[in-house]
């Protein structure tokens, strides 16, 4: 289990925080995350990788000399925000462009595809590379749809070092998509883990078994299996690989065993001792092997390994030295520290509303801090139903989230905004501290209703109910998701549909939203005979079904909530 934290929320940015102090010779922090400490040429190629934060030395300890030049560094398993990866890219960024590279998943491609547009929009030239090497996330006819693990590493390695050769952008991206076709990666694990603040693991193995093929977030494997010896752990893993050797594929091969949190060094000697004698009994010559941490998941217990098929290409890059906090190879030269001052914040200028406005603007707090409040008191609750259905971090995510939107609430209201400025503000506080999927969908979200406020005079029940319908659109347009996919779109669209249909029918708000509440309440329960097809809760299937999805949960005892502050509203505006 982890043991030390203060508040479970803050434990991300805290740990941050340390590594940057006890790193400082190679990284330096940058909002969102952390960027090399020195100096880059000028015209090269920014290596940009990320994703959420538990899984050491991924991503922040990858970060320094023929490596990633910034690391944008999440929630604990949420993806970086937008703005997180946009700041850090920003941060990085030499004038030769900037590669994105990150693992498959929902979050991290949605939140990285949108920084990138960002930066695109500013004439920023950018590509990406989601990497897709763990062969029992999906079949190998759809393989662009596998998630990222061990494997992180061949492809980040290879792009940092074309960017250190002087490859252009394009030329990067396509050296790295061709590392990323040639690696191949299995993981198993003996135990769970165990997020900060939590009372349990996000999964349970039975003692005595093991998992097979399981994810880095605690996504379920394919089979489970007694715990084989050492020996035959290793014939299962090589037997497995060698079945999806890449089409070309040569004979020349960097293996890589990974430890995935609490499995000792010394087991995995023993493990790769017999792992050895396999390759080279089909043919294989072994380059630079790996043994070690390099994308672990807290404190699991289990190995995965990684077969990354060199070309000379490839393997001329992999010659290169590196030098970052948890990853050396070789000698590299000396560097220059770079000089670039922290960034400081952009200073926020807000327009006031007009008096009617500044009073829904009060209700706009009003409504946060309930949201808040049904947060912290489920929160617990929120987290359980997500290591079943998802990845476990739903109640922490929701928690950073709310808690900043409703800050960030409180201070433009305190400065005079209206109920639309208010609400913008607490929605981009929201997908910037939550990170993830459900922060940049609540962020969505959010800055709909924002838009049909306003800051001048009292918004409608049309008004109010028109947002709430552009919400339910921005999320599926924005998160691609339908109706019967269990995720919170399932309990939105019914929710926005009813509501208006309510409005419109002349119904008055606070009796529209009761009506949609418990449309929300029975579709929120439904999800739970739903098959996930979206996201990380898609890996766990059959696992999932009997249990409603978290997001849609929340989302419905979040409206529920909300009713009696539109009601209240309602009263004391007539």
């Amino acid at each position: 289990m982890t043991r030390l934290w203060n508040d479970p929320g803050d434990f991300a940015d805290e740990m941050i925080d340390g590594f940057v102090a006890a790193h400082s010779r190679s990284v330096r922090r940058v909002t969102g995350g952390v960027v090399r400490a020195t100096r880059s040429p000028a015209g090269q190629v920014a290596v940009v990788i990320g994703g959420g934060s538990g899984h050491y030395p991924a991503f922040g300890g990858l970060v320094g000399p023929g490596l990633a030049h910034g690391a944008a560094m999440g929630n604990l398993f949420a993806s970086p925000s937008t703005q997180q990866v946009f700041a850090v890219a920003k941060a990085a960024e030499n004038g030769g462009g900037v590669f994105f590279a990150y693992g498959n998943y929902a979050g991290d491609v949605l939140n990285f595809d949108a920084a990138q547009d960002r930066l695109r929009a500013e004439g920023i030239a950018c590509e990406t590379v989601a990497v897709t090497d763990d062969i029992f996330s999906a079949q190998p006819a759809v393989r662009h749809k596998r998630r990222g693990i061990a494997g992180d590493l061949t492809v980040f390695r290879t792009a940092a070092t074309a960017a250190e050769a002087g490859y252009d952008l394009a030329a990067v991206t396509a050296v790295a998509t061709k590392a990323n076709e040639r690696t191949r990666s299995m993981g198993v694990a003996f135990t769970g883990c165990t997020l900060p603040g939590a009372d349990r693991a996000l999964f349970s193995v039975p003692e005595g078994r093991m998992a097979v093929g399981l994810g880095i977030h605690g996504e379920p494997g394919i089979d489970e299996t007694d715990i084989p010896t050492a020996d035959g752990l290793a014939e299962l893993l090589v037997s497995r690989l060698l079945e999806e050797r890449p089409d070309g594929a040569g004979t020349r091969v960097v293996p890589i065993l990974n430890g995935l949190g609490s499995l000792k060094y010394e087991e995995m000697f023993v493990v790769y001792r017999r792992i050895a004698q396999l390759l080279q009994g089909a043919g294989l010559e072994l380059v630079d092997p790996h043994v070690g941490e390099y994308c672990t998941s807290f404190d699991m217990a289990g190995t995965s390994l990684t077969l990354f098929w060199l070309d000379d290409e490839l393997e001329r890059l992999w010659d290169t030295p590196v030098d970052t906090p948890a990853y050396r190879r070789g000698s590299v030269a000396p560097q220059v520290r770079s000089d670039a001052s922290a960034p400081t914040a952009d200073i926020v200028v807000i327009a006031p509303g007009d008096a009617t406005s500044r009073t829904c603007a009060a209700t706009v707090v009003s409504v946060l801090e309930v949201l808040e409040g049904t947060i912290d008191a489920n929160v617990d609750e929120f987290g359980r139903l997500d290591s079943i259905a998802g990845d476990g971090d739903h109640g922490i995510g929701m928690q950073r989230g709310s808690r900043a939107a409703l800050a960030a609430a409180r201070a433009a209201a305190a400065a005079g905004a209206g109920a639309g400025t208010v609400m913008e503000r607490a929605a981009n506080a929201w997908s910037d501290r939550a990170g993830g999927t459900s922060g940049a969908l609540w962020g969505v979200i959010l800055s709909a209703l924002a838009a049909h406020l306003g800051d001048v005079g009292r918004p409608s029940a049309a008004n109010i109910a028109a947002g709430v319908e552009a919400g339910a659109t921005g999320v599926m347009s924005y998160g691609k998701a339908e109706v019967g996919d269990k995720t919170m779109v399932d309990v939105l669209v019914p929710f926005a549909s009813t509501l208006t249909s309510a409005v419109d029918a002349g119904a008055s708000l606070a009796d529209g939203w009761r009506a949609a509440v418990v449309v929300a309440t029975a579709a929120a329960a439904a999800t739970a005979d739903l098959l996930p097809r979206m996201g990380r809760a898609r890996a766990h299937g059959q696992n999932s079904v009997g249990i409603p999805d978290p997001g849609a949960h929340s989302l419905a005892l979040i409206v529920a909530a909300v009713a009696d502050v539109v009601a209240m509203t309602e009263r004391t505006a007539s």
